[in-house]
């Protein structure tokens, strides 16, 4: 019997009674909550990070325990990171499409999907939960067959099918890859999207002694300075160093737009749109007076208490740039600006999902605004780095020229060859600093990339 003829006996018999519900079984509550956050993400457009936040996350996460918070997070990303797959997965078992308006539906497939074909998790576990789930909904409840057969033919089929899709699909939407072609070319944008399937590594920035730390937490050296482990033993905050602030989570391309000041010990730096504080605690530890603003309150209050435990200080300000005056001009500015974080893909799988060509020229728009009104900050002389996590040259490359061109008071400051060593494989021809999750291949996949950033440093002539 095809998926499509379940489908149809299902609605000869629909089961929607009390008992078929399933409120206690063991583990539904977890996938539940998995399929709502999908739906969240790839519907309303939310970010996985705020739906899956412990204090102000979604209702139904924050009901679960830890581990069934781990469980949901683990589903929901694997969904996220492998959508074109597993939807392809899925459509080769169904006669014809959903219905258009079977959303609730096609999230529950999803996310049973991922269980079935990339977690450790029984297949009967998922496929019965699976079942349970779209039984225990009205809106699911007629398609409790198609869930059963389709689920039971992805577990069956897997072996085989798996590879053969994974090698024929692309996980990302035609924009976005059709963007990364015509910048990077094609063998670049097929390795970057190849990296995003590989959940990334953690890096941290140490404050003294990375030799040390990277044997304390099992970790290696990057050419660049950070320490990268593969992955974490514990919990972040279970690690050791962390009481004693000896290190902070910061992706190895995050930490390098900072470094492109030079010597800033004594200078006046102002850190704009800084929480959660990861260039903050560079710019203090390198000997800057740091000036750190962010118009959150909420995030600038984890950025004191980060730098508290790491024992770094800065004066913080709660304020939106384009309505903060300062009292004299600062030596230096960074300006890490709101973008599409399409540099962070491999973090982050929900961005693909939750961004469109729209948003990249909006956010655009505002990092040119936010730029302007930055320079405005400093003296003459003075530097600024003007930094975002995206891919897109709309938010990096173009718009720098761009702004150059139109504001005779600020002029190009050209990162150097040789300035920093083991920067010089990441400069433009420009002299700007551009990585991929493409570059820092280090042999092993689960080690290798980082996220893709864009720094330009720009001084102020007028």
């Amino acid at each position: 019997m095809t998926a499509e003829k379940g489908l149809h006996r299902s609605r000869r018999s629909p089961e929607s009674t009390a008992s078929a519900r399933g409120a206690d079984v063991a583990g539904l509550a977890a996938r539940k909550a998995a399929a709502k956050l999908l739906a969240a993400v790839v519907d309303a457009k939310t970010s996985a990070d705020g739906l899956t936040d412990h204090e102000h996350g979604h209702p139904q996460y924050r009901a679960l325990d830890m581990r069934d918070r781990a469980l949901v997070r683990a589903i929901l990303v694997t969904a996220l990171r492998f959508r074109r797959t597993i939807d392809n997965l899925i459509s080769a078992r169904l006669e014809k499409p959903l219905p258009a308006n079977a959303t609730a539906l096609s999230h529950l497939l999803h996310a049973a999907a991922a269980q079935i074909l990339f977690l450790d998790i029984p297949d009967s576990a998922a496929v019965d939960l699976a079942v349970t789930h779209a039984k225990s909904d009205t809106r699911t409840a007629r398609f409790s067959g198609l869930v059963n057969g389709v689920l039971r033919s992805l577990a069956r089929g897997k072996a085989e099918e798996l590879p053969a899709m994974l090698a024929d699909t692309q996980d990302a939407p035609e924009w976005f890859r059709s963007r990364l072609v015509s910048t990077y070319g094609a063998d670049t944008a097929n390795e970057i999207l190849a990296t995003h399937r590989v959940e990334a590594p953690v890096d941290f920035t140490v404050k003294t002694d990375a030799e040390r730390w990277a044997g304390e937490l099992g970790g290696i050296i990057l050419p660049t300075g950070s320490v990268r482990v593969a992955r974490l033993a514990a919990s972040v905050a279970e690690l050791p160093g962390f009481a004693e602030g000896a290190w902070w989570v910061q992706d190895a391309a995050a930490a390098l737009p900072a470094r492109l000041f030079g010597d800033i010990a004594g200078l006046r730096v102002a850190d704009l749109c800084a929480a959660p504080g990861g260039k903050t605690a560079q710019l203090a530890k390198a000997g800057a007076h740091v000036t750190a603003i962010d118009s959150s309150k909420n995030r600038l209050a984890r950025l004191e208490s980060n730098l508290q435990r790491l024992g770094l200080a800065a004066t913080t300000i709660q304020a939106d740039i384009f309505q903060f005056e300062p009292e004299q001009f600062f030596d230096a500015v960074l300006l890490d600006a709101p973008c599409s974080s399409t540099g962070t893909v491999r973090r982050h799988p929900d961005v693909l999902w939750t961004k469109s060509p729209a948003d990249v020229e909006k956010l655009a728009d505002l990092q040119r605004r936010m730029l302007e009104r930055a320079t405005g900050f400093m003296k003459p002389g003075g530097r600024i780095v003007f930094s975002n996590c995206s891919l897109d040259p709309l938010e990096g490359e173009a718009l720098v020229a761009a702004f150059l061109e139109a504001q005779p008071g600020v002029a190009a400051d050209p990162i150097l060859p040789g300035e920093f060593p083991a920067l010089d494989q990441f400069l433009t021809p420009d002299g700007a600093l551009r990585t991929t999750p493409a570059d820092m291949a280090l042999g092993d996949p689960a080690i290798s990339g980082m996220d893709g950033f864009f720094a330009a440093r720009l001084r102020r002539v007028g």
